[in-house]
């Protein structure tokens, strides 16, 4: 028979002995999936450690353990992954959200008080920065764009379960924004170097190439939407973008070259540059 326990247990040994990668989160991972095939929670897994599982949940249980041992993330597996106040759907057409990038949210609340700012989330996969925004402040008119129409789709998907409406646009960055201004910009842009080795690494090798990296320093997306977004925002409108920890310097330089002022760069939690933002002159350069 097949327990609550004995299926833990079972998992997080196959999860430790597969690759060095998982054996941190073995436990943690076994314990999501569990839950997902039991549609219960972890709570739950604990207090009802002797409950048999069916022979379709086992086989079940164990083919998601077999895709975690392969390097599949968890969030693909289950479908969602939580990120500021909800929970997203996920696929493999979108980046899976990191717990990082609410970072970018949170200064975009602090930075722009109008009560019906009008934004833009450039490039916005599940919609998960687009969503955060609208959650907290209703009065804003938000946008997302996504050039990939699988993409637009989950964004779409994940707007209707949330009940949070927003304009959802097929755009590659601002080709379908012409004459569009906003109060804020705001994007976490593919930032990896093409050549970077980790885009092979555990997890990571499963979500689309498309929406990690940008030509050979990791930086050519980031030029496009700092070159051309001055036409898009209005006067004291800000730019914040998430990059690499270790572009905050070149990611300050080019917004400075470009005219946007009170430059500065955010740490995240552990300290790594993050998000870099600039505001528009009051009066153009």
């Amino acid at each position: 028979m097949n327990t609550v326990a004995g299926s833990l247990q079972w998992a997080e040994l196959a999860l430790a002995q597969s690759t060095p990668e998982l054996l941190e989160s073995c436990k943690v991972d076994s314990q999501w999936l569990l839950a997902h095939v039991l549609q219960r929670n972890s709570a739950w897994l604990r207090a009802w450690p002797e409950h048999v599982l069916t022979d379709d949940q086992w086989q079940t249980y164990q083919q998601l353990i077999e895709r975690r041992m392969a390097g599949e993330p968890v969030a693909y597996l289950t479908g969602q992954q939580g990120f500021w106040n909800f929970d997203l759907k996920v696929t493999a057409d979108t980046l899976i959200p990191r717990p990082d990038t609410e970072l970018l949210v949170e200064q975009a609340l602090q930075h722009i008080n109008e009560e019906h700012a009008i934004v833009v989330d450039l490039g916005t996969g599940t919609g998960a920065i687009a969503l955060a925004l609208a959650s907290e402040r209703p009065a804003w008119v938000v946008t997302a764009t996504d050039i990939h129409p699988a993409t637009l789709a989950v964004a779409r998907h994940n707007s209707q379960a949330l009940n949070l409406p927003i304009r959802l646009l097929e755009s590659a960055w601002f080709e379908q924004l012409q004459g569009e201004r906003f109060h804020l910009i705001v994007s976490n842009p593919p930032y990896i170097e093409d050549s970077d080795e980790h885009l092979q690494g555990v997890g990571v090798r499963f979500e689309p190439v498309r929406a990690l990296a940008s030509g050979q320093d990791g930086l050519d997306d980031i030029r496009h939407i700092v070159a051309y977004a001055p036409e898009h925002l209005e006067k004291a409108g800000w730019l914040l973008l998430e990059h690499g920890y270790n572009q905050g310097e070149v990611v300050r330089q080019l917004l400075i070259e470009r005219g946007f002022e009170q430059v500065r760069t955010v740490q995240d939690l552990a300290d790594n540059d993050r998000v870099t933002l600039g505001q528009w002159p009051s009066q153009e350069p």
